[in-house]
Formats: C-alpha cells, structure tokens, sequence
C-alpha cells in the first residue's frame, strides 16, 4: 500500500519521509526542495504477533526443538520484506514525499497537476502541517505567525477539491445529457468515468452524490447548476477520495496555542490529528544507526549505548533529545502510521504459504510474506494480492491452521495463514 505525505513546502515532509523509510533525500530551509516525488519503504509493526509464535508452540508441543535465532528473541519466520523481532512482525509500506503544494497548483502554479497526479496511486495521504506556524503560506520561513495550521490544511483542502472541480467540469454538457437520457445513473456514471483516473470509484461517487442531495436538499435540476453547486460536490468527492490525516509537524516547537484550533477543527469532524516532530524521529535513527544509542521507533524513550564514545555536546544532545519525545510520549510519527493503516484503512494481515503444514513457501522458507489486505478481503482477493496469474487461477484456499478449505468468497481474518491452490 502507498501513503502519500502532501501539504505546502518546507513544513518538513522530506525530513518526515527520510526519518520514517532511513533514506537520504535533499532537506533544506527552503521551499521547493523536493521536486520530484521521493518513493520508499518503511515498516510498522502488525497489530498482532507474529504466526512465528504459534508455530513455536505448535512446533515444541511436538516434541521437536525450535530452529530460533537467539539474535531475534524466539522469531523463527523468514521475512522477505521487513522483519520480526520477538514475533512482532514489521510490515512494509510504501511513502511517497510528493513535493509541496502552493495556493493555485490546480491552475498550475508550483510543479502544478504534475504533483496532484502523484497521488492518484495512493491509498491515503498525510498532510504534513507547521504546527509552530514559522512558514508563510508559500513555505518561507517567517518566524512564528507566518501560517497558521487552520490556514494550511484550509487551503489543501480547496487545492484539491479545484483538482477535482477541473475534472469533472471537463464536458459537463455530457454529464448534462446522460442525465437526461439516463436518469440519476447517467450522473453518477458520469463522474465514475471522470474520477477513475485518479482512483475515484462507484462507491465513491455513489456515496458523495447521497450526501451532496442530503446536504442540499433545495438544488436546482442538473442542467442549471453553475460552479457553486459543482465545487460543493467536488469537496464532497475529495473527503471521500482522499481524506487527509493530519501529522502537526515541528509540535514540539510550538505552544499547543499555536495547533489547537486545526486539533479541535479536525476532531470535530472525526479526523485523525497527531502532534508529530520528524526532525526528532530523523536524529534518532541516524543515532541509533551509527550505534550511539538503543530506540525502537515509536518508544518514547531509548537507551545511551555504554560502549559508545560520545563528546559532551553529543551527550547534550541526545539528554534534549530524550527530554523531547519524554514530553511528547515519542515523536508520533509511528503513531500516526499504525492509525492510519489499522484503524482508518482497517488493514489486517495475512500470511499466504505454498505448504499448509509447515507454512513455508516453495523454498522452505517460514512465513516469509505478511501482507497488508484491506478487512473484508476473501481468499481469491488475497490470491489477487500475491500474483494477478494466482488470481485468475484461483481454485480454492486452505486455512494452514485447521486444514479446512475454504472457499474464493471466503473472508479473512487478521492473521490467517493461507495456503491458495490455483491452476498453473
């Protein structure tokens, strides 16, 4: 899956996306660092052990000893991707740093439609916001009172319902037409063929006509609307195609004053707000990388590596660095993730394996994949998800854990192990 990270420049999105993915990418203090989209990996930690764990029971229980890396804390799996480290599995998730977007991108001001087709491949965008405010709108640095954050995501908002509106508009006499000739459906038919591009579904479009004639109950007939009652359709369109979650960046700069306005905005409409600090999260993994300290992302404290040889202004820093994330709870960035992903994306995970018995691949290798699948998925979805040919082959499923078949229309719960019998 693909997380975009959006929002206006220099607000840290590039240092967010390094922190999260261990990658080296441009930061800079000034706007327009990122000019192409960055795309990386980073890993979060599934919302349940590990299937390595069962397997080391079942595995005991029969007498036989545990093949276990004393380095792993009792992991036996395998993973291709990612890792597991006392039967915490981490999963992988694609980010992609899309640079930043400023007042008029829609009429092609910036880099323009080229970064809103960046995130028509994503399943859900974080806009990274200035909660300490010291950018202007166009992301210079201002000092504090630049933007406000209410300002920032207000003005993300309408970026992308103009995106949207452009769209659309793009022969509404057709739209015009079909309704005539076609009724409601003609409408909704429309729009699908005109969003589709951009991820927008039947679902979608369906959905956000039902609450645009709930909202609006006064419209006027289709062939007399003007851009007023398209924009508002179109802000209905995007929280439904691309919802933001909102990461507070640079919190542990402000005064909660400063955010609390945006906090209370998103929360009142059920949206996800979290106090960040990427440029925290970013200098603890490059300390933990060259072996200066022991952090586990998303802790909210770590511990000083005594065999490190450190100077006094090293040991300063990471006493404040340790201050910090002890009055944030962390650096919320992992927070934010996992909430995205298992709560708003309702995610869960499920292990296909070519070996029912010992869950292996065909190479004998121990649950080597852990997929993220939307909740709902069946077993031909996951067998879609592993290899478009498994899924058109599809015959039929195993649970690996009861031996019992199960069928392509078959859900799947967090954590099934899977094995997909398909024809070659």
């Amino acid at each position: 899956m693909r997380i975009g990270l959006v929002g206006k420049p220099n607000v840290g999105k590039s240092t967010t996306f390094a922190a999260l993915t261990e990658t080296t990418v441009e930061i800079a203090n000034y706007p327009f660092t990122t000019i192409e989209a960055n795309v990386g990996v980073t890993y979060i930690a599934a919302t349940s052990p590990c299937a390595c764990k069962e397997l080391s029971i079942k595995i005991a229980e029969s007498g036989r000893s545990v093949d276990s890396d004393g380095d792993r804390d009792g992991s036996i799996c395998q993973p291709r991707t990612g890792a597991c480290n006392g039967h915490e599995r981490l999963v992988p998730v694609t980010l992609v740093d899309v640079a930043g977007l400023v007042p008029g991108a829609h009429e092609g001001r910036g880099r323009g439609n080229q970064f809103l087709s960046d995130l028509a491949s994503c399943d859900a965008l974080i806009q990274v916001v200035d909660a300490s405010g010291g950018t202007d709108i166009e992301g210079n640095p201002t000092g504090p009172g630049g933007c406000s954050p209410s300002e920032e995501h207000d003005f993300l908002i309408e970026e992308l319902a103009a995106w949207i509106d452009g769209i659309i508009s793009n022969g509404w006499a057709k739209a015009v037409r079909r309704i005539q000739s076609e009724g409601e459906a003609g409408l909704t038919n429309f729009l699908h063929e005109q969003l589709t591009g951009i991820g927008g579904t039947h679902s979608d479009v369906a959905v956000a006509l039902d609450i645009f004639r709930r909202e609006n109950p006064d419209i006027p007939t289709i062939n007399i609307w003007g851009d007023e009652e398209k924009r508002t359709l179109s802000h209905i369109l995007r929280r439904h195609m691309f919802p933001l979650y909102i990461a507070a960046n640079k919190s542990d700069l402000a005064d909660e004053e400063t955010y609390s306005t945006l906090q209370t905005q998103v929360k009142s409409y059920g949206g996800l707000f979290v106090p960040c600090s990427g440029e925290t999260e970013l200098a603890l993994r490059r300390a933990s990388k060259v072996g200066a300290i022991f952090y586990v992302p998303g802790e909210s404290s770590f511990e000083v590596n005594p065999d490190a040889t450190l100077n006094d202004t090293q040991k300063r820093g990471l006493s404040e660095l340790q201050d910090r994330i002890s009055k944030m709870g962390g650096t919320g960035l992992n927070e934010l993730l996992r909430k995205v992903v298992f709560e708003r994306l309702e995610k869960i995970v499920a292990y296909p394996v070519q070996d029912e018995t010992h869950w292996t691949d065909g190479d004998g290798r121990v649950l080597p994949d852990a997929l993220l699948i939307s909740s709902g998925t069946t077993a031909k979805g996951l067998a879609y998800a592993v290899h478009t040919d498994l899924g058109d082959g599809f015959i039929r499923a195993s649970d690996a854990r009861s031996g019992r078949v199960i069928g392509s229309e078959h859900e799947l719960e967090d954590n099934d192990i899977i094995k997909i019998h398909a024809k070659t």
